[in-house]
């Protein structure tokens, strides 16, 4: 049977007939303590109180043989077995391990010291079990939430790199040159930049029988007018492939081969395409209330599990709005509380979570996406528009996988942003606000939402349930995690 997408049954847990539904199981005969008296249904507080053992028992032994079950509901909880076992895979770290990274900064650290930074929620653990177990990279975000080990680590790591030091790209230039030429030329995408990408998943070696069908999907750019432009596909491994359609909003190029006995099997897919830096210079004053549209209005709507317009996100709204009623305005005030409040620190995957702005919101940090989903939920609760935009930043020699979206101004339209750039450190207002109506040349876009269907559409859950930048790969047998392949993404600047 095929897995739903996790957001396919966030979109079922809040229909109005879900109340119904419910009730007909339980007259059904469903036992084994399904909801407590809260109304939380029981797997889900044993799960978010670490008591994997008990959950898994309720889930296989008492709800999943139930007959009755639909299809949404058993996916449901056959997700809730696959989510612990990725927790699980997450927070893999001793104490021993993480004492061990911190005495390289701080020779005199001592298990109380863990426990004040563990209440701080600078240091991220689990009890699974009954066993303490912390997030695998626990040990490096603490030292990018504590500003004293931050500073400390700092100033150990410059003293041991000497002068050797890489020069950083300088975005903040190429910035002002992208403002300069909308300025000079009145175009709104300038500066274009040529590139050379290939990308490649790598299926380790005998992790399904040889002879078996390896169905991939590597993400691939969309066409986007006058902003990615001129993809031509050079090379591919094996030849043959199904490439989706531009309308695809993760777009994908879909591959088949057999495992080989002894052998990892590889996919790859060699291209060029042209990236242009895009900047809107948006005057406050001119700015309009959002018109009341339909291709506006599914983008200022509440999208379960992880863009919900919770008591909580509301009562934050409204301690930053105010009193506020320009849209830019208000937008501006979300972008500068997101880019000061919330610290970006590397994060689990994103499948592990049931809502991922309640956790930034709760824990006061997040990766990428988690920022850009935190300000979406913000902007959309005060009905601006926002969607998601996803694939590779580049910051020669630099490149990272990273999350950003498009927010709408009238009379404007949809203009860039990307909160996790955030506030550029300066006096100039065009420049300081730039990543509010404008973006760099080097991205490479593959996703304008998230959580969309695959074409070929995939049969069992994903690995990433949320974006598509790495791949994805399954056989008849089950979706392959990533702790079975690997993957890569060389580049090149052509022109």
């Amino acid at each position: 049977m095929r897995f739903m997408s996790i957001d396919i049954i966030g979109e079922i847990l809040i229909m109005k007939h879900f109340i119904l539904l419910i009730e007909a199981l339980l007259a059904l005969g469903i036992i084994g303590g399904f909801f407590q008296c809260s109304g939380k249904p029981r797997y889900y507080e044993l799960i978010e109180n670490g008591e994997f053992k008990a959950a898994r028992r309720l889930l296989r032994e008492d709800l999943l043989p139930n007959r009755n079950l639909s299809d949404g509901l058993r996916a449901r909880l056959d997700f809730e077995l696959i989510r612990m076992d990725r927790i699980e895979k997450d927070f893999t770290l001793s104490e021993e391990s993480v004492l061990e990274y911190i005495r390289k900064y701080v020779p005199e650290v001592t298990p109380e010291n863990l426990r004040k930074w563990e209440a701080e929620k600078t240091l991220e653990y689990k009890i699974i079990d009954g066993q303490k177990r912390y997030f695998n990279n626990a040990q490096y975000n603490l030292f990018r939430l504590d500003k004293e080990l931050k500073a400390i680590k700092e100033k150990i790591d410059a003293e041991n790199s000497g002068a050797a030091q890489r020069k950083k790209f300088p975005l903040d230039e190429h910035i002002k040159t992208v403002i300069d030429k909308v300025e000079t030329t009145g175009r709104r995408f300038v500066c274009p930049v040529k590139m050379l990408i290939k990308q490649s998943l790598i299926v380790d070696q005998d992790v399904v029988p040889a002879g078996e069908i390896l169905r991939c999907w590597i993400p691939f750019p969309r066409e986007i007018d006058r902003r990615q432009t001129d993809i031509a596909i050079l090379s591919s491994e094996p030849k043959e492939y199904y490439l989706a359609d531009n309308k695809n909003m993760q777009r994908t190029i879909y591959f088949e081969k057999p495992a080989r006995s002894g052998e990892p099997t590889t996919f790859s897919v060699e291209y060029t395409y042209k990236s242009h830096g895009v900047y809107v210079p948006v005057d406050p004053e001119k700015v309009l209330p959002t018109p009341d549209r339909k291709d506006l209005n599914l983008y200022t709507r509440p999208r379960p599990p992880h863009l919900e317009f919770t008591n909580k996100m509301k009562e934050l709204s409204r301690s930053i709005v105010g009193d506020e009623k320009n849209p830019y305005r208000i937008a501006q005030k979300l972008f500068a509380w997101v880019d000061t409040n919330i610290t970006w620190a590397s994060a689990r995957e994103y499948s592990t979570f049931y809502n991922i702005p309640g956790y930034v919101i709760e824990n006061r940090h997040g990766d990428c996406g988690m920022q850009t989903l935190t300000f979406m939920t913000l902007c959309r609760m005060n009905g601006i528009p926002v969607k998601w935009q996803s694939g590779w930043e580049f910051q020669p020699p630099d490149d990272s996988m990273h999350d950003w979206g498009e927010i709408y101004f009238e009379p404007y339209g949809w203009v860039p942003m990307d909160v996790t750039y955030g506030l550029r450190k300066t006096t100039d207002e065009k420049l300081k606000w730039f990543y509010l109506s404008g973006m760099d040349s080097y991205r490479l876009i593959f996703n304008d939402g998230f959580s969309m269907e695959f074409d070929p559409e995939k049969q069992l859950v994903r690995s990433e349930t949320i974006d598509s930048q790495r791949g994805e790969v399954e056989w008849n047998g089950g979706n392959l995690y990533f702790d079975k392949w690997n993957w890569n993404l060389e580049w090149e600047i052509l022109d």
